[in-house]
């Protein structure tokens, strides 16, 4: 329930890099409860344009809730008129979250920013932004504008349970007052990826001017919101529905998608701020060229004897064909190496592994993205080769990520 842009990486070697998704998404998803949610799901309604999606995962874990607030009711209600109430309550429910997920994308179109999509996925909402708030000030909005409809259906809930005291239409009210008021306080919490996280952001990035910065230090604050859960809630949890135990887990749950939240966005923040590192022509390898034909012994004696770090194979007009792949080599054994051509340790250069020598950036991950390999030739634009980039010389700039 919540609006962000918390990119979520995490990464090892070259299946890291495809796990960013060509680098961080910095338009990354909003949510307002917690956690990252997958892209699959059932388009349901399109307001304003804007797809809503359900996760299939949510028909699951909305039975699950249906069961336990059935039996919440089993004091008041009987038969299956309790299973009924329930699920009404569910229903209800997720269409609040909805309405909160509304206001995050209604404002952010106000402000010019596209909406991707709202998913609503078992434990809330997210609202995908295809762009971040361009000031601390939209920021701040856009991220408010959800828990103010919570708060604010919570407050005409009280209106009508002053109205509607008795039954089941009563309690239905009633419960979905509390649940709104719930919502809108919980998410004011001032922790990432809780919409009071991107607010906290949203103040840190006005005063310092530093957006990374401010986003670190919310995540922190979410990860120790986390923390305090787990030590503090659980002494309440017989007050929750379902028990004491289904509470402590329902708590934990909770307490767990805080914590990946929040570190998401701190190790999205990171890795964009190492992104300036990323060039190519810094990164690349001094290279030698040989036939195929060549030993590989000697392709390595004339490599180390020209303080290279990496081996092109040519064809008979000196143009380059294929890389000797450098995990091939080192699994060969040194006895081996005089009796095994170049040509047959290396891979063949398609057209996509070869890169400008001056790429960088996003635009250096979206490239090697596209054809995974462990490396790639880099050239300059007369076409004359500049070098070789080795795919682990780049997990080395995100170690530590």
């Amino acid at each position: 329930m919540a609006s962000g842009q918390d990119g979520q990486p995490d990464r090892r070697g070259q299946a890291d890099l495809d796990r960013q998704d060509g680098g961080q998404d910095t338009q990354g998803p909003r949510s307002g409860q917690l956690g990252r949610a997958s892209r699959a799901g059932i388009v349901v309604a399109r307001p304003f344009g804007i797809p809503v999606v359900v996760s299939p995962y949510w028909f699951v874990i909305a039975g699950v809730f249906i069961v336990i607030y059935a039996n919440d009711f089993s004091n008041s209600l009987h038969g299956n008129i309790r299973f009924a109430v329930a699920a009404a309550f569910v229903v209800l429910l997720y269409l609040s979250l909805l309405v909160h997920e509304l206001a995050h994308s209604v404002v952010a179109l106000g402000f010019g920013l596209p909406v991707r999509r709202i998913l609503l996925y078992p434990l809330g909402g997210i609202s995908e932004l295809d762009k971040e708030p361009q000031t601390p000030a939209r920021e701040f909005l856009v991220s408010a504008a959800g828990p103010a409809l919570s708060l604010a259906l919570g407050a005409v809930g009280w209106g009508l349970s002053l109205v509607v005291t008795h039954g089941v239409s009563g309690s239905l009210v009633r419960l979905l007052m509390y649940a709104n008021i719930i919502v809108g306080i919980f998410n004011l919490l001032p922790g990432l990826p809780l919409d009071g996280g991107r607010m906290l952001r949203a103040i840190i990035w006005k005063f310092t001017g530093k957006p990374n910065t401010a986003t670190i230090a919310a995540g922190w604050v979410g990860r120790a919101l986390a923390i305090a859960l787990l030590l503090v809630i659980p002494f309440y949890s017989d007050r929750l529905a379902g028990g004491i135990m289904t509470g402590t887990l329902w708590v934990a749950v909770i307490a767990a998608f805080m914590w990946i939240g929040a570190s998401q966005s701190i190790r999205a923040t990171k890795f964009r701020e190492r992104l300036p590192e990323l060039q190519a022509r810094r990164l690349a390898r001094r290279a030698i060229s040989v036939p195929a034909s060549t030993p590989l012994a000697e392709a390595i004696r004339q490599a180390d004897e020209s303080h290279a770090r990496a081996v092109v194979v040519v064809d008979h007009d000196d143009k380059p064909i294929a890389i000797l792949n450098e995990a091939a080599v080192m699994a060969t054994p040194p006895q081996r190496r005089p009796w095994v051509d170049a040509g047959s340790m290396a891979r063949s250069i398609e057209p996509e592994m070869i890169l400008p020598a001056d790429i960088s950036g996003m635009a250096l991950l979206e490239a090697i993205k596209r054809v995974p390999a462990s490396e790639y030739l880099l050239v300059e634009p007369s076409g004359q080769v500049y070098g070789v980039l080795a795919a682990r010389d780049l997990d080395h700039v995100f170690a530590g990520v």
